[in-house]
């Protein structure tokens, strides 16, 4: 009963976040409304009426597939037909990664933080991986989680907002802008349809161990059934809207407990990790787009270090640039995640 009564708590006080940030016109306000409300309650660990913030992993996890199906349902074969001219930005990951990491690292050295805490919580991608081969490095994992989630958090509250100056106008849900499938009527049967892509594309990953599997999984079934043309619409707007809000409080419950130095010391410097990052995000933006045939904002946006899930969600407002954003963004986790066992490597001979 007390479990129910603190998910409930939390799920209202994360949409009444969201509905207050939609009202200011924010980008991406739903996520970013719930994470702020429910990110500062956790952290100060506020309680009326005795409940506490807190989201299950279950549950933001029964919700994710929903934006990979929704990417899923913009491969076209147009959107196809662009990927080869996408290689001089794919390519350049392949530097852009090790320099965000090596500049991270050195941050986070120079700030006072252990050698194998600095290495791994520097990592631009893979959450999970990157801070259970940092404790079986004999690293802090708290420590290291909240250098990650705060990687993921920074980039995604400065991402909308830059990203909206870029492109003179509002992110995510505060635009109106939707995929042109979001437009087709769905019928009980493409619904049926949709979830079972969803679950599938979930157990079909997981199986294969991709990257991200709760989002690659969907977003790859539902690329080819939508490019069959099995099923022609994506789930309605007010479903991804719930799910931005499920997003925001579960990032935002991870604060729950953490001890308030840490988190002062973490936040201090991963805020300069957060700033030198997402310039040098812009400026490889700004050298790769008239390689790409990609706008500039899009470009930035498939760098920026945040989460698969959190920047796709930014990512549905570019439309058919959707494709592109999210491509990267898997190259980027499978990258960081392969960068980081050669350096546990490294780091053992040490």
């Amino acid at each position: 009963m007390q479990f129910g009564l603190s998910l409930i708590f939390t799920l209202a006080l994360g949409a009444a976040g969201g509905l207050a940030a939609l009202s200011l016109h924010l980008p991406l306000a739903l996520l970013l409304g719930a994470l702020l409300t429910t990110g500062t309650a956790a952290a100060l660990d506020w309680r009326p009426l005795g409940q506490r913030i807190l989201l299950p992993m279950k549950l933001r996890s029964a919700f994710v597939p929903v934006i990979g199906v929704s990417i899923g349902g913009a491969f076209t074969p147009a959107v196809a037909g662009q990927v080869v001219n996408w290689w001089p930005s794919l390519l350049a990951l392949f530097v852009f990664l090790p320099v965000l990491h090596g500049v991270g690292y050195l941050i986070y050295r120079r700030g006072g933080l252990p050698r194998v805490e600095s290495y791994f919580g520097a990592a631009p991608g893979g959450l999970i991986e990157t801070v259970q081969m940092g404790e079986e490095a004999g690293g802090d994992a708290r420590l290291m989680t909240v250098l990650q989630f705060l990687r993921l958090i920074l980039t995604i509250i400065f991402v909308p907002l830059i990203f909206a100056v870029l492109t003179g106008g509002a992110v995510g849900s505060a635009s109106g802008a939707t995929l042109p499938a979001a437009h087709v009527p769905l019928t009980i049967v493409e619904v049926a349809f949709l979830i079972a892509i969803g679950a599938l594309g979930v157990g079909v990953g997981r199986l294969l161990r991709f990257p991200a599997y709760i989002m690659t999984g969907p977003i790859l079934f539902s690329a080819l059934a939508h490019g069959a043309g099995l099923v022609h619409g994506v789930p309605p707007a007010w479903l991804v809207g719930l799910t931005q809000v499920v997003v925001g409080c579960g990032l935002g419950a991870r604060f729950a407990g953490v001890d308030h130095r840490v988190l002062l010391r973490a936040i201090r410097l991963a805020s300069v990790n957060a700033a030198v990052a997402l310039a040098l995000t812009f400026a490889f933006a700004a050298a790769l787009a008239p390689l790409v045939g990609e706008p500039v904002a899009a470009v930035f946006l498939a760098y920026a270090p945040g989460g698969l899930a959190e920047m796709s969600l930014v990512a549905l407002s570019l439309n058919m640039s959707v494709v592109y954003v999210t491509v990267h963004h898997v190259l980027r986790i499978v990258l960081s995640v392969f960068a980081a066992r050669l350096g546990m490597r490294f780091l053992r001979r040490l």
